[in-house]
């Protein structure tokens, strides 16, 4: 265990995440207090004055690496990243490591190049700036960058002012994968449930329509779960209900996340064409049929192949597929073999997942036992999965991190030039509304005005996890957003 003590209470998220990006096996601990209160191996106090912050490095009562910053409370944001210049410096000393994206520990490092180049900045201030205020590397810094514009670009016709997206959740799979955080739930267990959980969809989704009918709707995304585990009739009621309720005339991008392989049939695909969508996930996530029995996904390598080549031949104009680097016992060969398949299929898209084990996975949970096997992520296997995506045609579109992720990289969309997924960006840069309905489900509301940093202001309100109490709560579901909407 690693533990911080703080003297005053300042900034824990940002120093606990930052450390953690050091130590992501290490469980550390964080308190506002004087003395330490464990005999760790390692410990780190920062103490706060109002013009300085002093940071030490302990290890067996021995000072290791010590600092001390000039700071200024009235400045709180660049306060903040003084300190965690401060603390990174001196991990890096002390661990003689250092890490792809610096100082930052947040999710969305695009949005703060755009943000910086909607300011005025040019590109090559855009990355001087985040070289020197975060110390992220140079190649990291050019990706934001490089993806910033390409944002831009994509997203130049979406009406922030009077436009909106709409997420639809189905929280249902075929199995549990071990990774998943999600709000998924076996298919087996709620089949005889899966209507009534459609009749309290629908019945948010009216009020939707209804409360939203001012407003362009300019993405659709039905996301899961997996949303393929719906019976055919079952899907056509869920897109009759969007199309016969949304107005679709400012409609730019519809997307259905059928994910699973073995969820997608011909009947299925047919119910989605004949609603005019052709923009869908096949997710196989790794192409070794070993990984894919540990991970939990109960389809073969051959079923990705033959959903795949099924939709393309039906007429699918735009298939995405998502992997995941960093999985139980996968090598550079493993992942490489996996890209030489995507590769072949030739799809329109490819989302490359770093793992991140998460509290609520079984990963997680079972975590010694899986680092056994190895999982392995680092730079060669990033570059790698880049290279081979160029020479499928697909750039970089949009980007985003988590935490606990497998070497601290992060996950980033490649697409062809005008397959670039609208939504995808949209969940990430947080410039427009996103109305979220389906059990789990999590509505942002974006403000027009903007603040003196050029962020928007954000509220947010989340349906309730569990299917059951979501079936039966619908009507609370709806008043959370009637009372977030509420406010002009």
């Amino acid at each position: 265990m690693i533990e911080v003590i703080v003297n005053r209470p300042s900034f824990e998220y940002d120093i606990h995440s930052l450390v953690k990006s050091f130590f992501p096996r290490e469980d550390v601990q964080i308190h506002v207090q004087d003395t330490f209160t464990e005999d760790t191996a390692l410990r780190i106090s920062v103490e706060f004055t109002d013009e300085t912050v002093s940071i030490c490095l302990m290890e067996q009562g021995e000072e290791k690496e010590s600092g001390v910053s000039v700071i200024n409370y009235a400045e709180r944001k660049e306060t903040k990243n003084r300190m965690k210049r401060q603390l990174y410096q001196l991990l890096c000393a002390y661990t003689g490591q250092t890490l792809p994206w610096g100082t930052l520990t947040g999710i969305r490092p695009a949005k703060i190049a755009m943000g910086l180049i909607e300011q005025g900045m040019s590109n090559v201030e855009t990355a001087e700036y985040m070289r020197n205020t975060y110390l992220a590397s140079k190649e990291k810094v050019a990706l934001s960058v490089m993806i910033a514009n390409r944002e831009r670009y994509v997203l130049r016709n979406i009406d922030y002012k009077d436009g909106y997206s709409l997420y639809v959740g189905i929280p249902f799979c075929p199995s549990i994968c071990l990774y998943c955080s999600f709000s998924s739930y076996p298919l087996e267990r709620w089949r005889k449930r899966v209507d009534q959980y459609l009749d309290a969809l629908c019945k948010e989704l009216d009020y939707v329509a209804d409360r939203f009918r001012d407003k362009k709707l300019n993405t659709v995304y039905i996301g899961g779960g997996t949303p393929t585990t719906l019976e055919p009739y079952q899907l056509d009621r869920l897109l009759t209900k969007i199309q016969s309720k949304f107005d679709t005339e400012h409609l730019q991008e519809f997307t259905v996340e059928a994910g699973r392989p073995d969820s997608i049939t011909r009947e299925k695909l047919q119910v989605l064409l004949d609603h005019g969508i052709d923009r869908i996930s096949i997710n196989p996530q790794t192409m070794n049929q070993k990984t894919l029995e540990i991970i939990g996904r109960r389809h073969t390598v051959d079923q990705v192949k033959e959903a795949f080549t099924l939709a393309r031949s039906m007429g699918f104009a735009h298939i995405n597929m998502d992997l995941i680097v960093g999985l139980p016992g996968e090598s550079y060969d493993d992942v490489e073999h996996t890209m030489k398949e995507l590769e072949a299929m030739a799809p329109d898209s490819v989302t490359v997942h770093s793992l991140a084990i998460k509290r609520a996975a079984r990963l997680s949970l079972f975590k010694d036992k899986y680092e056994e096997m190895g999982l392995e992520n680092n730079m060669q296997i990033m570059d790698m999965t880049a290279r081979y995506c160029a020479e499928m045609g697909l750039s970089p579109y949009y980007l985003y991190r988590q935490k606990n992720m497998a070497g601290n990289f992060e996950n980033v969309g490649y697409a062809q030039p005008e397959k670039a997924g609208i939504y995808n960006i949209l969940i990430m840069e947080e410039k427009q509304t996103i109305v979220a309905c389906g059990a789990g489900a999590s509505t942002k509301r974006v403000w027009n005005e903007q603040n003196p940093d050029g962020s928007y202001r954000i509220e947010r309100c989340e349906n309730i996890k569990d299917v059951a109490l979501y079936i039966e709560k619908i009507d609370e579901m709806i008043q959370r957003k009637e009372e977030l909407f509420a406010e002009e």
